[in-house]
């Protein structure tokens, strides 16, 4: 068998091989005696199988089973000699020539990829300038107001008036489709804050404006992606009743509210909690400096100054799924345009490529990164962030979880988190906390 194992560059190789027809007959031979002692032929013994039956009845069958034999021995031998670890390889190997020959031989063309080797050189020192972020005092007096604001309890307003934006409006309603009422379309004494955003777009809009014990017919559109099939997309009628409004007022800021803010601390005082609100402002601050300016600015100098080669079938995949994603945004008339030229797609494919390989260079040094800084993310941890993320947005965190898997993101959330960690490490180094 004639074989070669050559390195393309330090994520890719390819290995080419001459299968002969003696070695496929061999393998032939051995996958009909090992299928002839397990077998079920009508008319023989379990085990017992003549191997010449085998052979005539399994031909197709037994054939592929032996060129499949002889491809993974070309494929592992290939590996073994350019010796690549099982863990370094990325993705499956692309049989890029399958060529059967008349003399019974068959020409075969692996493509590998493997992790590639990073030299990351001196890479603190393309750090950007980081810089503390201040938080003033006229800031903190707002989140003060805003903590004030939204722990104090409704209560009904002094004095009579009509219902504006951010109210809290006790109301009756009842909603009918074609005149008929609906399951579920009816509530006595609801609190609605207005503005939320809760209720079926238009419907808050329409309460503004009403006035106690103030009688009003509310027409809406349910949005065509309503949970309920039944009323997706329908016009309906709310008979509505507003009987009073009430506000949240704020409280008093001193050391009382400061010690219901901070039940567990001892001696706080207001000036306690000013203090624990600017942390909680400047790691928000710090945190949104990170993550939308200095972090795009250190990748973008680590993705343009470190040079190495690339696995093309991970650029290929990163390439496939912009595309896909730019597929899904078209008109049906653009879509129509691209089957009929595949110029086109290669031209879009081109045109995607250059940021394909720029996310692609960023996954494999971050990856280096975390090494160099011993830097880890457990997949607890990231249960942890999905299920937290899942209950502040009142979700079933299971169900949140089991979407992800099943879709294929988990892995992205993970290298996201690594990446989030190991820079801001770097970050806070320089900045020398």
């Amino acid at each position: 068998m004639e074989f070669n194992a050559n390195r393309v560059d330090g994520a890719n190789a390819v290995i080419t091989a001459t299968v002969t027809k003696e070695t496929i007959e061999a393998n032939l031979d051995k996958v009909a005696k090992q299928a002839a002692k397990t077998m079920n032929v009508q008319g023989f013994r379990k085990g017992k199988v003549p191997v010449t039956v085998i052979k005539q009845r399994f031909a197709e069958k037994l054939r592929e089973d032996a060129e499949g034999d002889a491809l993974r021995k070309v494929l592992n031998d290939g590996i073994k000699e350019l010796a690549i670890a099982s863990e370094d390889l990325i993705g499956e190997p692309n049989i890029s020539k399958f060529d059967k020959k008349e003399d019974g031989s068959i020409e075969v063309e692996i493509a590998v990829a493997c992790k590639p080797t990073i030299d990351l050189g001196d890479y603190k020192s393309l750090l950007p300038e980081v810089a503390e972020k201040e938080i003033d005092a006229a800031d903190i007096d707002a989140r003060l107001e805003e903590i004030s604001k939204s722990s104090a309890p409704l209560a009904k307003i002094a004095r009579k008036r009509a219902v504006k934006q951010d109210d809290h409006a006790v109301i009756d309603f009842e909603g009918f489709v074609d005149g008929v009422a609906f399951e579920g379309g009816k509530a006595e004494k609801y609190p609605l804050h207005v503005g939320s955003g809760s209720f079926i777009p238009g419907f808050e809009e329409q309460v503004i404006g009403m006035k106690y014990e103030e009688q009003k017919d509310i027409v809406v559109t349910f949005p065509e992606s309503y949970q309920a099939k039944n009323l997706a997309g329908k016009e309906a009628t709310f008979k509505v009743t507003l009987h009073e409004i009430q506000e949240k007022a704020a409280a008093e800021l001193n050391d009382e509210f400061a010690q219901k803010m901070l039940p567990n601390e001892e001696n706080v005082t207001i000036d306690t909690l000013r203090e624990k609100i600017k942390e909680q402002m400047k790691s928000e601050a710090m945190g949104k400096y990170y993550r939308e300016e200095l972090k795009p600015a250190y990748l973008e100098t680590l993705v343009e100054r470190i040079e190495f080669a690339l696995p093309n079938s991970v650029v290929d995949q990163e390439i496939n799924y912009a595309l896909n994603n730019k597929v899904r945004s078209m008109g049906e008339d653009e879509i129509k345009a691209l089957q009929e030229d595949p110029a086109k797609v290669e031209e879009i494919r081109n045109e995607l490529k250059e940021d394909a390989v720029n996310s692609v260079k960023a996954t494999f040094i971050i990856d280096s990164l975390a090494k160099a800084e011993n830097i880890q993310v457990s997949d607890q941890e990231v249960m942890q962030v999905l299920y937290y993320e899942a209950m502040q947005m009142g979700q079933n965190p299971q169900e949140v979880v089991k979407q992800y898997q099943e879709a294929g993101y988990l892995p992205a959330i993970k290298m996201s988190m690594i990446e989030e960690k190991v820079i801001s490490k770097l970050l806070d180094e320089k900045l020398g906390k």
